[in-house]
């Protein structure tokens, strides 16, 4: 076979197409087998993320994926439940449901009515995670999400046992300006939340992040201190926890939930 002249566009583009299929081999081989480790870190990144807004786990602890696990394991139920009704269902596995995947998907998804935190489709089914204590209802762990100025930010939202108290709230993954709406990573920022209400007295959803400084807690309830620079991204975690605590979020199961706690049930 008569080999193209080095400087012609036959032989250029050729040697590229080689270089580019002996390059792609090794890289898709090494992606289809790290892709089970890069899901497995995952899932014990999100479990910890549970453990620490839950706090069972201390900040900057350090663990292994066992003892991720163990503890979890120990302290934590995952319930799936259907978003729509409110109820506890066994439709899907809550231990390995991915419920990003689900939103993504058509067949497992629903749109819902315009919003502030630009949330477009919603999973049929979403999982609630409970923290127990001495075999009853503790703390209730919620995936969040909503948009900042740059990103979607992806989160956790813990209430206490009466399912409007909040006792934490932490983000893992989000693409906001450092030092700006990235402080809502700051463990600083993220402790003002604690013992602020997420309800009004009528039910209807009344935390704020708001611009400034807020009271303390019993004499602010309703208010956390806005992002200095960062009134965007403040906004957006308001509109995030609007959402997600409403009638097209986690608001139905969260009444059934207090519903069944005044009869005693939890």
């Amino acid at each position: 076979m008569r080999v193209p002249p080095r400087d012609s566009t036959a032989y250029i583009v050729g040697f590229a197409a080689v270089v580019c299929l002996v390059c792609a081999i090794p890289i898709a081989s090494a992606a289809v087998l790290l892709r089970p480790k890069q899901q497995q870190n995952q899932r014990i990144d999100r479990l910890s993320k549970v453990l620490g807004v839950a706090e069972l786990m201390r900040a900057g602890e350090r663990l292994s994926a066992t003892d991720v696990e163990s503890r979890f394991e120990r302290s934590v139920v995952a319930r799936a439940v259907e978003l729509k009704t409110g109820a506890f269902t066994d439709a899907v596995d809550a231990r390995t449901f991915d419920q990003r995947k689900a939103a993504g998907d058509l067949s497992t998804s629903h749109p819902v009515p315009p919003n502030e935190a630009r949330v477009f489709r919603v999973p049929n089914h979403a999982v609630v995670y409970e923290v127990m204590k001495d075999g009853k209802v503790d703390a209730l762990v919620l995936p969040i999400q909503g948009y900042g100025l740059w990103s979607t930010m992806y989160g956790f939202l813990a209430l206490e046992a009466d399912a409007t108290t909040i006792s934490g709230i932490t983000f893992y993954e989000h693409g906001e300006t450092p030092g700006l709406g990235g402080e809502i990573e700051n463990p600083a920022w993220q402790a003002k939340w604690k013992g602020r209400k997420a309800f009004g007295d009528g039910g209807e959803v009344k935390v704020k992040v708001i611009k400034g400084a807020a009271g303390p807690p019993d004499d602010d309830p309703f208010r956390v201190d806005g992002l200095s620079g960062a009134t965007i991204t403040s906004r957006g975690v308001s509109h995030t926890l609007d959402f997600w605590l409403g009638p097209d979020g986690f608001g139905p199961f969260l009444d059934q939930y207090r519903a069944a706690r005044r009869e005693g049930g939890r």
